[in-house]
Order: C-alpha cells, then structure tokens, then sequence
C-alpha cells in the first residue's frame, strides 16, 4: 500500500523470499488465497468453516504483550515514517517490518528466558495492526496538510489541538472501514497485495526461523549502518567543533566545491550522499528512478538555468528556487493521480454499487457464527459519530469552519474512503493524494478563498482514505491467517493512541516554525503540493504570473499525458515515465532525484545478476536502511534542538 503523494513503492512490492522456503506449501501450511465461491453467506460459511475453525479458534491472538510490544515497534517506526515524510513526502507502510523486528526481539528475549514462550502467529498479526496504526495511520497528514499549514500561515497549531486533530482523524478512518470489510473482503475476497504479503511473511516466519532471522539479521545490520553514516554525516559537530571539517557532509561540500562548483551547487546540482533515498528508491524500482532523474534534470539543469538567463530570477539555493518550480511537478502530481483515479472508474462504481451490502446486516445460521466474531456495526456508528463531533469542534475552534461544512467533509470522506479503499484492494494503490485534492477542488467552490479550511477539507478526506485502507490492509492478512476480527480491530484501534502522541509531540520539536519547511534538510514535498492547491484555488492562477502559470498548464498535461500512455501502450508501459516521481522531482533537489536513481538502478542490476538473493534481502535491508538512518536523523535533531524545543513548546 502506498500513500499516493508519491510515486508508488507498495508495501508489500519486494517481500523477502522467506515465504516460498521447502516445506511451506503442504495443504495444512499454505494459505488459501484463491476466492471461495457462492453466495455470500456460503462464502463466508467456508471461511469460517475452513480457516478460522480450522487455524485460528482457541489460538492466542490479542494479547497484552502482543499490544505492547505493536505499540512499541509503531512508536519507533513512526519516527522514521515522520522524518522520511518530511524529506521526500512519503510513507511507508510499517507492518512487514515490525513483524520481522518483533520476530527478532521475541527471539532473542526467549534465548535469554525474559520470554516464557514463543509469540503465536496470530499475536503477531496482531502485532503488526498495532504498530502499522501506529507507524503509518496517524503521521501521514502532519507531513503534508499540516505542514502545508504551517507554510501557508507561518504559524503552528498548539500541540492539543494538534492531538485532537490526528486522533480523530485516525478514528474516524479506522471506524469507517467497518462496513467496508465484510463486502470487500470476506465476500468479494478482494486481494489487498500488501496484506497478503504481511500474511506470507508471517506464516514464513513461523514455519522456518532461521529464514526470518536471516532477513531479521539483514535488517539490523543495515539499520546499523545507515545509523552509523548518519551520524559521520552530521553528529561530529555536535561532540565537537574540531570534528567538524572530517564529518562526511563537510569531505562531501568540499568535494562539490572542487568538482562542480559553487553555481551549479546553488542549483542543487550536486553529489550528496544519503542511503535514505538509495532505499527508498530500491523499493521504488528502477521506473520511478529514472523517472525522478529525468525529471529532476530537466528542472535544475535545464528550467532553472533557462529563468536565470532571462533574468527572471537571480534566486540562488534550493529554498528560493523552489517557488518556481513547484508549481509544474505539483500540477504534473496532481493531475495524474486524478488521471489514474479516472482510469480506475470501474472500481470506483463497484464501490457504490455494493454501498448497500456493506451496510446490510446479515443473519447467522447454524453453521455460520461470522456474526459472532465481526466487528458490530453499531461500533461503526459510533466511531462516525465521536470523530465527527472531535472534528466539528476543532474545525469550529481552530478555524471558524461552519459545523456543517465539517460535518459534508465527513460525508465527503466517506465516499472517497470507499473509493480508495477498493482501489487499495484491487490494485495495493491507495489515491491519498487524489482523494484529498478531490476534497479540497470541492470545497474551493463551497468555501472559496478561505485557503486554511480548504486544506482541513482536504485533511479530512486523506486521513480518512489512508486509516481506512491501511486497516483493511492489515484485516486481510489475518483474514488469510484465520485471525478473529473483532480482535485484530482492537489490535488496530489500540495504535491510535501512542501513534498519535509520538507522532504529534515529535512534528513539533521538528518542525517548531515553518522556518525548517521547504529547506534542504525538510524539502516537504507533500506539504508544497497542498499548499500550492490551496493558493490556487484562494487566490486564482491569475495570481501566479505568466512563467507560473505556464509551468501550471505544462505539468498538467504531462500528468494527464504519462498514464494515458501507459493505458495505451501497456507493453511498453515500464518505458513510460511515472508521472508522479517525474513531478516529484521538480519539488525537492537534483541530488535527491540522482539517489533515487541510484537505489533502483543497484537493485535492477542485483535482480538480474542474483535473483534469489534480490528477493530474500531488497525489502529488509531496504527497510532497515530507512529506518536506521531515520531514526538517527532525528536523534541528531533532538541533541543539538531538542531541550529548546521541548521548552519553547512547553513555554518554559
């Protein structure tokens, strides 16, 4: 699953190859992925009959150690989703990564007896909902409509009401995807790649431990690493000043300065080195890759030198520059997605077509107690119900938004939840940005030239879409493992809480003031997306001038452009540039693009060299990476920053 702000880079996409070890396909192993047929209630007969009868009832699953130690991995992950989103504006989703890392620890904890017995693979299904909650549901928004925020206004939202917002966000989305599951998995079965994956590395994990430990070793020595340059890259100067000039970040200024030159430097046309973004664009593939160098080139080689020539700008250093260019790539991102989202219609009529079985309520049989174990109905009324008095209030309060205009965008996001939610199950593809651009595109006709309630619109829209798909991601890999529902549901809600206050609390020591946004250090992509949407929409492209306005027109049509042709052309679709990565690139700096690059192009040329190997080790030690590195990014800021920060926000 992918938050679509970004080119896409699924969850599941390079699942370590622990799954298909000898041994693991026998009829009692293997997890049965192919569709049961009939009625529904027949549908759900064998389920119950086949799966959860037969695998899951009576085996531990929602344990307080299983929920603790998901909260612990979501609290630890969600650093890295916040500090990665902040860099790139992407998200990543958390789960196959907190199951190997709860593998590991739950290991070791056995080895030295602080464990009494081993966690069962439904705890640890359980496991995952928490700390995919936790790591992915609830800071995906902090980093793209409140970042926007900040930018737009120059001014924070108190840490409270900062809270507010993203708990109930979390709990709207998560409640309204209730009445989706029963239609969209138990009935039409639909795929859900990440969660399957999720399953597969579960049930691999289980079956042959020193197959998990392998990708759980892989992980942590990569995290290592990536911790350890993180820290030669800038944590010298923070021991002391005399180490300065042999960090790595100083070695590699130097080398630019030699090399490239202080002209092209202020371009962004450099050589950084950063395995944050050689990760992520090994997850990414070797599509996004050279889409996003191809991309980032033709901005800051080519539309930058060109505005410099004809003295329209004299702007120098990523942070002026940006305000040029960001206007085509976020144009070519939003109008792809929405491009993409239009090419999907068929799922999205799907959706509202079995609007109605969704909320029927089906009676039990004898041989069917579904009714039993799934989660009621009446929780999703009221969860609707306690968001959308929590939104209304804070939307009131915060920004004089008319209770009603709330309580549309409430309905709004319901019906672009289902939509996204499908297209997450069919296709591991979840339309964030679409369905918050959506939202946003409406209610600049209901509310024009209000630009902070049209980005709380948009807010409520995507943070809905994502906890929703994210839950029903993680429900259909307990679907496919016999889980009891109604259990793994609270598994999944328990995450809100400490995902919410490590994800709130840390935004804010990080990003203090919208000084640190649209920097080197935080580019914020997303965030320059949502607030240029807003600008336009408030203010009219008139506003922009005419290179602006031009660069509006031209990205626009490239993102229409690029996934019409790979609708036409599928067999030569890989040829096609991602429209997505290609206007990404125009938002953050060239290095940026070339590590991207770089990360696919490695894995390209180990899949072709060492398939097997590519498959056991990309997705850990890509993960690792990200959050090794992540986590050490922040834990520099929090040395040299931290006790100020923590102080100005306490008001000490």
């Amino acid at each position: 699953m992918v938050n679509t702000e970004l080119p896409n880079a699924p969850k599941g996409q390079t699942v370590p190859d622990i799954a298909h070890g000898p041994g693991l396909n026998s009829d009692d192993d293997r997890l049965l992925i192919e569709p049961f047929k009939g009625t529904p209630e027949e549908i759900e007969r064998q389920w119950f009959e086949q799966v959860y009868l037969a695998r899951g009832r009576g085996m531990r699953q929602l344990t307080f150690r299983a929920v603790m130690m998901g909260s612990l991995l979501g609290g630890i992950l969600s650093l890295t989703n916040l500090y990665i989103g902040l860099k790139t504006g992407w998200n990543f989703g958390v789960a196959i990564t907190a199951c190997i890392m709860s593998y590991a620890i739950w290991t070791v904890l056995l080895k030295i007896r602080l464990a009494r017995t081993p966690m069962t693979i439904l705890e640890n299904n359980c496991m995952q909902s928490t700390a995919s909650c936790a790591g992915y549901s609830t800071g995906g928004t902090l980093t793209c409509a409140f970042a926007a925020y900040i930018m737009l206004t120059g001014n924070s939202l108190p840490v409270p009401i900062l809270l507010g917002w993203v708990f109930f966000l979390a709990v709207l989305g998560v409640t309204m995807a209730i009445p989706m599951k029963r239609q969209m998995i138990n009935v039409e079965q639909l795929r859900f790649p990440s969660g399957l994956a999720a399953a597969e590395t579960l049930r691999a994990l289980h079956a042959h431990g020193e197959g998990g430990m392998r990708a759980a070793r892989a992980l942590g020595w990569s995290g290592l690493i990536a911790a350890a340059n993180n820290f030669w890259m800038d944590g010298f100067k923070l021991i002391s000043t005399k180490l300065e000039p042999y960090s790595l970040s100083a070695l590699i200024t130097k080398g630019n300065e030699a090399l490239i030159g202080k002209t092209w430097m202020g371009r962004t046309v450099l050589f950084s080195w950063d395995p944050v973004f050689i990760a992520a664009g090994a997850i990414s593939g070797i599509r996004v890759g050279v889409s996003m160098l191809v991309g980032g080139t033709l901005c800051w080689m080519v539309f930058v030198p060109l505005l410099e020539r004809n003295g329209i700008t004299t702007a120098t250093g990523f942070r002026d520059l940006v305000q040029w260019t960001l206007w085509g790539g976020t144009a070519c991102m939003v109008t792809s997605g929405l491009m993409s989202f239009v090419l999907q219609w068929r799922s999205a009529v799907r959706a509202f077509a079995n609007l109605g079985g969704m909320l029927k309520r089906r009676k039990p049989s004898k041989l069917n107690s579904m009714e039993e174990i799934e989660v009621p109905g009446s929780w999703f009324i009221f969860g609707q119900l306690f968001a959308l008095i929590g939104i209304a209030i804070l939307a009131h309060h915060t920004f004089q938004m008319p209770y009603w205009q709330t309580a549309l965008a409430v309905v709004l996001s319901f019906g672009l939840a289902l939509v996204a939610c499908r297209v997450t199950g069919e296709t591991d593809f979840t339309p964030m940005g679409a369905m918050g651009k959506v939202a946003q595109l409406i209610f600049g006709g209901v509310n024009p030239g209000n630009a902070a309630i049209n980005l709380m619109a948009g807010n409520i829209a995507a943070g809905a879409a994502t906890s929703s798909a994210d839950l029903l991601t993680d429900l259909k890999s307990g679907y496919l493992l016999g889980a009891h529902p109604r259990k793994q549901f609270l598994a999944q809600f328990a995450g809100i809480f400490i995902g919410t206050i490590v994800t709130v609390l840390c935004f804010r020591i990080l990003v203090p003031d919208a000084t640190r946004l649209g920097t080197d250090q935080f580019p914020a992509p997303s965030a320059q997306t949502w607030k240029a949407v807003a600008e336009v929409l408030s203010n009219g492209i008139a506003t922009l001038g005419p290179i602006k306005a031009w660069s509006l027109a031209i990205g626009a049509l490239l993102g229409v452009l690029f996934p019409l042709l790979a609708v036409c052309f599928p067999r030569h679709e890989r040829y096609v540039p991602s429209a997505a990565a290609f206007g990404l690139a125009w938002t953050f700096p060239w290095y940026y693009s070339l590590l991207f690059f770089l990360g696919g192009l490695m894995v390209w040329a180990f899949e072709k060299g060492r398939p097997k190997l590519a498959r056991d080790f990309t997705f850990p030690v890509a993960s690792g990476v990200i959050a090794g590195g992540s986590l050490m990014g922040v834990f520099l800021i929090f040395w040299e920053n931290g006790w100020e920060m923590i102080k100005k926000m306490l008001g000490m």
